[in-house]
């Protein structure tokens, strides 16, 4: 991690320290408080529901007695109106009593029973207040005496209410007991953590004093470094004036070491760096941010000979204020001058090497177009008059003689495929290659296609080909070669796994390391003996019977004249009767150009 970056880190963690020493103590006080206040509030409140239902308590006992004093005959407007205000209040404080005692829910089972009997003695009461027949008051006084007792309920209510005021009570002792001592843990952890920051600006402020030492020793070793490189390098300001060169520079061109400092580059070894252009270039390096690489420059140095200079310049970041400089790098390529005109001379020797093979190959190419078309006359007569021949001795013929006219007509037709064959693989050499984008998923689809309806046509019974092809790339090459390379090796999957059930064919593509593009042609066919493997890529080389296979043997010398036009490479592999796998390279540089920004799709 750079050394900035650390710092900033270490700047953030006191930052989040002092915050911490700030605000932790604050917030776990609030937070203990409000456990406190959290369990004084409930303690009032079981003391609110004890008070409720005592209040109920009261009401029914009001309601009781002024009920027992009407039926004894102390029918009063004092009783009557003890009597109307025990009815009255009674159903409100019922009410109240459920309603904060929801959080509790035995308690609302309990006060739900309450309310129940209480009903019933106040209606029994109420109708007391109604009656006037003393035998009725006092058959109702009975039954409101006796039955839906209420007491034992209500002390159920308030025993526990008691019990929960008690716990609650004893929650608040705990929880202030807590809060005085997170309070004090509080205060140790501030002081721990002002320790801990003491500590770290001390770490802090040594780290910086060596790593300040640590600077130093760094520009000593680089200027020692700088000193013992050969090659000669030179800092120079804005103005182009030499700032530091090390004593590589200071020996080629004659320089004192204290002459280096604020000397003109241009008065530097009589006028070496005086070319206009050059100059030009370093001004735009220091003025604008540019970069110089590789400039060729001549130079007659302090020893009277011609240079042959390569310069590298990068502007140098201005530190604590500073004028921005620019770093000149130089390189002697005189040595390597002089062997690269003898280079050039031998290229220009082997160019007419080159061209006496190329005259050669040439030849070798007429002949071979020449030999295919003066071949197909006599072929033409074979197959015509054998032709003729099995016509004029019709039923005449024996069966040994239609199988003689079979073979020489067999013979003739295979010639001309040989033929036609050694024409394309003749044209793949000598048309020129016409690059254009290529889409490979398209042109193996139309081949798919082709070959499928080929198999339907020959073999209606046989089992259809399964395809596996993965997705394709767009390249550029020539889209008439790419066919014939594609056709040759997808024919090929066809015939030899023709016989398997199902014929399985695996076309994949990947990418190397260096960009090229690796295609894969897979099959679950007869494949070969690797033995033969150097033979497969030849003129008229066959690895199978023709009786077997058909064919030529010159659909793969086609495929590898084709893949080396485009400057690729193809193999083979296989295993006897285990399938074979054919693979093909195409160079980075036939990517598919870029799209245009704006072109349409």
């Amino acid at each position: 991690m750079p050394l900035l970056t650390q710092a900033g880190l270490r700047a953030w963690l006191v930052l989040v320290g002092i915050a911490v020493i700030v605000l932790a103590p604050f917030l776990v006080q609030r937070a203990m408080n409000r456990t406190a206040y959290d369990a004084a509030r409930w303690l009032a409140h079981s003391y609110q529901v004890e008070a409720t239902a005592r209040s109920v308590i009261t009401d029914v006992r009001d309601a009781e007695s002024a009920a027992l004093a009407l039926v004894v005959g102390a029918d009063t407007p004092l009783v009557r109106q003890r009597l109307t205000n025990a009815l009255a209040n009674a159903p409100h404080d019922l009410d109240r009593l459920q309603t904060i005692t929801r959080d509790n829910p035995s308690q609302q089972v309990r006060v739900g029973q309450l309310r129940e009997r209480i009903e019933q003695r106040m209606a029994y009461a109420e109708r007391i207040g109604r009656s006037a027949d003393p035998r009725a008051l006092q058959a109702m006084a009975r039954e409101m005496t006796t039955r839906s007792p209420v007491r034992e309920l209500a002390n159920q209510v308030i025993a526990e209410e008691t019990r929960l005021a008690a716990e609650r009570d004893a929650a608040s002792t705990n929880a202030r007991e807590r809060t005085l001592w997170v309070g004090a843990g509080a205060a140790l952890a501030q002081l721990i953590l002002l320790v801990a920051i003491a500590l770290l600006w001390k770490r802090e402020t040594d780290r910086r004093i060596e790593q300040e030492q640590s600077s130093r020793e760094v520009a000593e070793r680089a200027q020692a470094i700088l000193q013992s490189v050969r090659e000669p390098i030179a800092l120079v300001d804005a103005d182009l004036a030499l700032v530091l060169a090390n004593d590589a520079f200071r020996e080629l061109y004659g320089l004192d070491p204290r002459d280096v400092a604020g000397r003109a580059l241009t008065d530097v070894g009589g006028g070496a760096w005086s070319d206009a252009v050059f100059l030009q270039r370093l001004r735009d390096v220091a003025g604008r941010g540019r970069e110089l690489w590789d400039f060729e420059l001549t130079q007659t140095t302090t020893d009277g000979q011609t240079r042959y200079m390569v310069v590298n310049a990068v502007r140098m970041t201005a530190t604590r204020g500073g004028v921005p400089g620019v770093l000149l790098t130089a390189s002697d390529l005189t040595v390597h001058k002089t062997a690269e005109e003898r280079v050039r001379e031998l290229n220009r020797q082997l160019e007419g090497k080159v061209g006496q093979v190329s005259e050669v190959n040439r030849e070798l190419e007429a002949f071979s177009y020449s030999v295919s078309h003066d071949l197909r006359a006599p072929l033409r007569h074979i197959a015509g008059f054998a032709d003729k021949l099995d016509r004029h001795l019709g039923a005449a013929a024996d069966d040994k003689s239609r199988h003689y006219l079979k073979v020489i007509s067999d013979s003739a037709n295979r010639m001309g495929s040989l033929i036609d064959d050694l024409l394309v693989y003749s044209r793949l050499g000598r048309n020129a290659i016409r690059l254009q984008a290529v889409d490979l998923q398209s042109l193996i689809a139309d081949l798919r296609s082709m070959f499928d309806a080929t198999r339907a046509a020959e073999k209606p019974d046989a089992p259809a080909i399964r395809w596996e092809i993965a997705p394709l790339p767009v390249v550029i090459a020539d889209e008439n070669m790419m066919r014939q390379v594609w056709q040759n090796l997808l024919g090929n999957a066809v015939k030899y796994s023709g016989h398997r059930t199902p014929p399985v064919i695996r076309v994949e593509h990947e990418r190397r390391s260096d960009g090229a593009h690796h295609f894969i042609v897979r099959d679950n066919g007869a494949g070969f003996d690797m033995a033969y493997a150097s033979k497969l890529f030849g003129v008229f080389q066959r690895l199978h019977k023709a009786s077997e296979y058909p064919g030529t043997g010159i659909g793969l010398a086609s495929v590898r004249r084709v893949v080396a036009r485009h400057d690729g490479e193809v193999w083979a592999e296989a295993e006897p009767d285990r399938g074979a796998t054919f693979h093909f390279t195409l160079p980075e540089m036939l990517d598919a150009p870029a799209r245009i920004p704006g072109e349409t799709a």
